[in-house]
Formats: structure tokens, sequence, C-alpha cells
């Protein structure tokens, strides 16, 4: 008799940081993330992630993703084939309308059940790696101009090639922090900043101006997510390459992004994307429309930051320095071995899955009964 899905389990994990992180003016020292285990009446388990951003709304908190998937999606897909990520996905993404975190989780964990039981690397399972060794890219806060070059110097030291500084919308102020972090870093070490849509189009050109002898790689989203057209005119008046972040939602807001003619980047990660397969289908949607794909989410736990990092060696089109980079941020793992990637790359992980367990202990430690 064929296995089927004989039990999913989800965690509330609510797991501290390192420090206090602010980003688009909302601060936080807990990520709280969804873990996700689908064990098959054979045995064979398939576990994976889902880390909503701080800003998340409802119903796509953490909170909401977890009750979805154990109350809606878990006990409909008891009886289910896993191997059938087609049918999984339709039928999670029915029961869960407006919440793609749901679908992705249980997609994402099935897939990873398929990748154990044949022995396979998660890279293999969506046409197999590109890439033997991935670079991650380090991040500077909003701060001071002294503060924000010894961080940047601390990255590269480490091995880090390249950064994202965090901006705002004050052109001086923002201008003095990347100017001292060019500075400090040199030529030679790739700079990303990011606004958070905190700047309207006046105030993304005032800071474009402020740092165009900075030799900026991109500019992420300076402006509201929804205002296309006001990227785009930074896009032609800042002489600085823009990417789309929180613009892009779910496939249909790529589209609308390639359509507007306002990004030179993307970026998103699985949960964005609604599940490992969307992302693949994604990537080659921005490949075939020439814009280059910046992969990751800033605050996963190691198995949403494995999973996407075994996607990112999957295609050339996606831009050395991937931001999963949450296990920097975060005090601790649910995971067996805790990745390590404090030194700015490491060599692929072969599998099989996601090539790291649960870490039941753990789990226990960091689980919320009641999260807020």
């Amino acid at each position: 008799m064929k296995a089927t899905i004989g039990k999913v389990e989800v965690f509330n994990v609510g797991m501290p940081l390192v420090g206090t992180f602010t980003s688009g003016g909302v601060s936080k020292n807990v990520t709280k993330c969804v873990v996700v285990r689908v064990t098959a009446t054979d045995g064979a388990v398939g576990i994976s992630s889902n880390d909503p951003s701080s800003r998340a709304k409802s119903p796509n908190t953490a909170p909401e993703l977890a009750a979805a998937i154990r109350d809606r999606v878990g006990p409909a897909l008891i009886g289910e084939d896993p191997v059938n990520i087609n049918r999984i996905f339709e039928c999670a993404s029915k029961l869960t309308p407006g919440q793609p975190g749901a679908a992705a989780g249980v997609e994402l964990a099935c897939i990873e059940l398929i990748c154990r039981r044949q022995g396979i690397a998660l890279h293999d399972y969506v046409g197999g790696a590109v890439l033997d060794r991935v670079q991650f890219n380090g991040w500077v806060g909003e701060l001071p101009p002294d503060e924000a070059a010894a961080e940047a110097k601390r990255w590269t030291k480490a091995g880090f090639k390249s950064l994202k500084i965090k901006v705002g919308n004050q052109a001086a102020k923002d201008g003095a922090r990347v100017a001292a972090v060019r500075d400090a870093v040199g030529k030679d070490v790739q700079l990303r900043m990011d606004a958070n849509q905190q700047c309207n189009v006046h105030q993304a050109l005032e800071l474009c101006h402020a740092v165009k002898s900075c030799d900026m790689q991109l500019f992420e989203q300076p402006t509201p997510k929804d205002d296309l057209e006001g990227l785009a005119e930074v896009r032609r008046k800042g002489g600085i390459p823009i990417m789309a972040d929180e613009a892009i939602s779910d496939h249909e807001s790529l589209i609308r992004v390639i359509k507007a003619d306002c990004a030179d980047f993307v970026k998103f990660g699985i949960k964005q994307a609604g599940g490992l397969l969307p992302s693949a289908r994604m990537l080659a949607t921005a490949e075939a429309a020439g814009l280059q794909v910046v992969m990751g989410h800033g605050f996963g736990l190691d198995l949403s930051t494995m999973a996407e990092i075994m996607l990112g060696a999957t295609s050339r089109n996606i831009l050395p320095g991937l931001e999963c980079v949450g296990p920097l941020k975060v005090v601790d793992t649910v995971a067996t071995p805790r990745l390590d990637i404090s030194r700015g790359s490491i060599a692929l992980p072969s599998g099989p899955g996601l090539g790291i367990d649960l870490d039941d202990a753990k789990l226990a430690q960091y689980s919320v009964a009641n999260p807020h």
C-alpha cells in the first residue's frame, strides 16, 4: 500500500534575537516563526519553517499561519500522497486564501520528505545546482557614520563581499552613513542600500544624489510598494539601479513590476513566492524579463535559510550575496547541526533534503504555546 500523509505537526517558535533590530521603523528582539513537520504512514519525515517579517499583517502573522496549518490544512492533508506536490499545494491554497505562507509551509515540508526518501538534496529536486559555493550579504543598520563604518569593517574582515546599508528618508544623514561605509570598506565591496519604502520620490532622488560617488550596486524599495510609477521615476532619474522588494508578494505582483519597467532587480524569498515551486517559476519569469534576483529574507530559522541557500544555488541569475541571513541574527537554533554562515560563504550542502534535522529539545525550548 502506498504511503500517505499520516501526521502534520505545527510549532509556534519565538526565537530571541542577538539584539534589537529596526527595519522600516519597526523594531523587534524576537522573531516569530512557524515550524512544520510532515510524517508519512511509512515513517518518512519532511520539515520546513516559515518566518513572516516584523511588518507582517493579519492574516499573515506567524500565529495566524500556524493556526491555519494546524486547524485547516493539516487535517485536510491526512491520507493524501505527499509526493503529489501539485495537489497538496492546490488543496492548501484553497483552504487558506490570502495566506500563501500556509501553503508554502506544507509544500516545502512535503518536498523535503520526498528528497529524504530519494536521498537527494533540495536543489536536486528543482533541477540541480549550478554553484558549488554560495555567498551571503551582510548588513549595516541605521547607525551613526562612525558606528556604521566599524560594523562594515567587521563584516568584511569576516569574509563578506557585499553589504546592505539601511537608510531612511533624510538624505544628509543617510548619505553620510553610506559614504562612511564606502570609505571604510574600499572599492571592492558591493554596497546596497535599503529604505524599506520610507521615501517619496523627491526624498529618494535626494539620497541618490547624496551617494552618487559611492558606487552603489542597488537601491532597494525606496518608495511605497504600491507606487510603481514613483519607483520607475527614481529608476529613470536617480542614476542607481533599483530593486523591488516589498512590491513583490507573488507571481502576479512580479508581472506588474516587470510591466511597469520600474526595477533593475527584484527580491523575494520562498515565503513571499508561496512555496519552493512557485519560487522556481518566479525565478524563470524574472530571468526571461532580464531582471536579476536577490534571494532571501532577513529573519529566517536554519530550515528556511537552508531552503533558500539550495534554491539560490540553482540559477546564475541570482545575484551573489544571498540575503537569507537569519541565523546570524538569532541566539540559537531549532535544528542540528547548526548552520554557520558567519564567514560570508559556505560550500553548498548536499542534503538529503535540507541536510539538517529538527532538534526536538531546542524546538520544545523555543516553542510558544499561546503566541500573541
